[in-house]
């Protein structure tokens, strides 16, 4: 963990980076490509800043800081809206593999992540959606020494760029997880029909494809429950950062554009509605800084601080985005304009591991209501 001073370096310097690197010409030009991101930043980001390995171990090959200041850079990523595999294999795969209790498999893959030299991602969901337990079906059958998958994974994240698949599927002891070559035999990955081009998930198709376990056979949610919940701390940073560039925007907006010889921006009404954005995106704020702050204390109290940070900041970022859109009029939503990116990235981002509503029963049998 380092100090405040310390991590406001830390976010000027990637808010800096990704504003060279992550410009709007940037993001509509790999909305267009076929891989989704830039290979040259990817590797800037590990070579030089150091991203992909912030908070992994050093005995890992990482950093070792703290989630506190890798929020930071997910905050600014977020802000820039930056088209790449890191949140995939930093938030979801990298969080699955240090919680699945396999120390070869993490001494395995965490340092060539933390080296920007393997794109990893989670498949969990299946046909019908959902990043719980009762979202898997599929089930791993022994093989010789190992093990195969077949069916059906579905909205896996990076999964058309992904070197390494992390599935979770049953074996006769349970929930187990596995590692899968994405580009070995038995594997498809098909990309998905989406609303966000900014963020691109796949179809994976399983025909008895040879897995490795990872872990202990029937062991592995507890790890990967984890996983998801420190994810959804990451994914709720980048929320606000998107949040905050849509207000942003929006009040820039106001300040310039005239009606009736008036910035629009002296109108009361939209006063109230820039005064309202701005509450509900600091409150949003101090729910996704509280969230990481238990991730890096080991508070017992996460897994509620995690899905009250992820519903609060989706149904911001949601309402920010549209309201931003509101107030820009038609020119909002048009191919033109940057917020109508912003307003697909917030809706994705909403149903992205477990809605509002979802978390809100989470939080619900927390606390025994």
């Amino acid at each position: 963990m380092i100090g405040n001073d310390a991590r406001d370096d830390l976010r000027r310097e990637v808010r800096r980076f990704l504003e060279r690197r992550s410009a709007e010409a940037d993001v509509r030009r790999l909305m267009d490509d076929a891989t989704g991101y830039d290979r040259d930043v990817w590797s800037v980001m590990a070579d030089q800043l150091g991203l992909q390995g912030m908070a992994i171990a050093q005995a890992h090959g990482g950093a070792g800081f703290g989630y506190e200041e890798l929020c930071v850079v997910f905050e600014e990523m977020g802000r820039a809206l930056l088209p790449s595999p890191f949140f995939a294999t930093v938030a979801l795969a990298a969080n699955v593999l240090r919680h699945s209790g396999d120390e070869a498999a993490c001494a395995r893959h965490l340092p060539a992540i933390a080296r920007g030299e393997l794109v990893a991602t989670l498949a969990l969901g299946e046909e019908e959606g959902g990043w719980d337990d009762t979202a898997v079906r599929m089930r791993a059958e022994p093989a010789g020494s190992g093990w195969t998958l077949t069916g059906v994974k579905r909205f896996v994240l990076a999964g058309h760029v992904a070197d390494l698949l992390l599935v979770v599927a049953h074996t006769a002891d349970g929930l187990s997880l596995f590692e899968v070559g994405a580009r070995g035999p038995g594997c498809v990955v098909e990309v998905e029909t989406t609303l966000d081009l900014t963020r691109p998930l796949s179809r994976v198709v399983l025909d008895r494809a040879p897995a490795v376990l990872v872990g202990r056979s029937g062991h592995a949610w507890a790890g990967v429950r984890r996983a998801l919940r420190l994810a959804a701390v990451a994914l709720a940073a980048e929320q606000v950062g998107g949040a905050q560039r849509v207000l942003e925007m929006t009040v820039g907006y106001a300040k310039v554009r005239h009606q009736f010889g008036r910035p629009i921006g002296s109108f009361q009404a939209v006063k109230h509605q820039l005064a309202d954005m701005l509450v509900a995106v600091e409150s949003a704020r101090s729910a996704a800084q509280e969230a990481a702050r238990a991730v890096a204390a080991d508070d017992p109290g996460l897994e509620v601080a995690a899905s009250v940070a992820k519903a609060v900041c989706s149904d911001t970022y949601t309402r920010a985005a549209a309201t931003a859109i509101q107030l820009h009029g038609g020119v909002g939503f048009t191919w033109e304009h940057p917020v109508h990116l912003y307003f697909k990235r917030a809706r994705s981002s909403e149903f992205l591991l477990g809605t509002p509503g979802h978390h809100r029963d989470l939080v619900g049998r927390a606390i025994g209501v």
